[in-house]
């Protein structure tokens, strides 16, 4: 009897304690939770679309998600159409009229910064192409730093009892933020002109941060499965060029790399694209420790 009350006594603390956030976040992506937890604190209860091992292009608008946007006081999303899939049936299968775009409930981090390959004109013959620009933009931690910046703002206007106690937030995470990005670089300075070939046009971003030089993709377009004619091209466009990694994602098959390793002698390498898609990449401040510990690896 005394375990069962002692067991009602835990589960009754854990239930205040999950009441005590005074703002739940629906974010798309596991970065956008993050960030937002680290700007929120207690204030936050942020829960993310998807896992680091799923592929963001290809979601299913299952019945938990539609009510985690029920009950949402804020959507963050990447936006620039990357959860153009699934996220507009969530929006509006969820019914909350706070969190529509247009809202101060819904928040699009892309709109925060300078998007690259923005294409000059939309064609599907080539490929799974992004109107408004490549949306991978949490690779680069520069643009971490604009989005919390906007964040931190909108939490405070849908929360402005608790508006003080972000902007003291989202001032400890700057500094730290700004700290750590110097270590990465100081780092990371000799990765610059190293190259690579990667799965998917998913890491522009990060490249243009450490100056890393990409040869060419394992898909023939984005979002087109690699083929053994597009492998064979490729393989003989790096014929004399000085490799240092192929580079995919945790969520996509090794096979198209490991074939192009074994013609190359370059080490296949799996890069943390957000927060949990690798171990240890556990927060905003793991996953590029991890980006940067596993690119210095493969290049020595």
């Amino acid at each position: 009897m005394r375990r069962a009350n002692i067991m009602f006594l835990v589960l009754g603390l854990l239930a205040a304690g999950a009441a005590q956030a005074d703002l739940r976040v629906f974010a798309c992506e596991p970065e956008w939770a993050a960030l937002a937890e680290e700007l929120g604190g207690e204030h936050v209860e942020a829960t993310s679309a998807i896992t680091g091992q799923q592929d963001v292009h290809y979601i299913q608008a299952r019945p938990s998600l539609i009510s985690g946007v029920r009950r949402a006081d804020l959507v963050v999303c990447t936006g620039a159409d990357l959860e153009v899939g699934w996220l507009p049936l969530l929006l509006r299968q969820g019914g909350n009229p706070g969190v529509q775009p247009g809202r101060p409930g819904y928040f699009e981090a892309a709109a925060f910064v300078d998007m690259k390959e923005v294409p000059q004109k939309l064609d599907r013959a080539e490929g799974d192409i992004h109107p408004y620009g490549n949306p991978h933009i949490q690779l680069d931690p520069h643009n971490i730093a604009r989005v919390a910046d906007a964040l931190a703002a909108r939490l405070a206007e849908v929360d402005a009892e608790n508006a003080d106690d972000y902007a003291r937030r989202h001032g400890d995470f700057a500094t730290r933020w700004e700290a750590a990005i110097a270590r990465w670089e100081e780092r990371a300075a000799p990765l610059a002109g190293k190259r690579i070939v990667t799965h998917h046009r998913s890491w522009v971003y990060l490249n243009d941060w450490l100056g890393l030089v990409e040869l060419g993709n394992l898909e023939s377009k984005p979002g087109i499965p690699p083929s053994a004619a597009h492998l064979a091209t490729l393989l003989d466009t790096l014929e004399d060029q000085d490799l240092m990694a192929i580079v995919h994602s945790a969520y996509q098959s090794p096979r198209a790399s490991e074939w192009l390793a074994g013609r190359t002698g370059a080490p296949v390498i799996v890069l943390p694209h957000t927060v949990g898609s690798v171990a240890g990449a556990d927060d905003l401040f793991a996953m590029f420790e991890a980006l940067v510990e596993r690119l210095l690896a493969a290049s020595s």
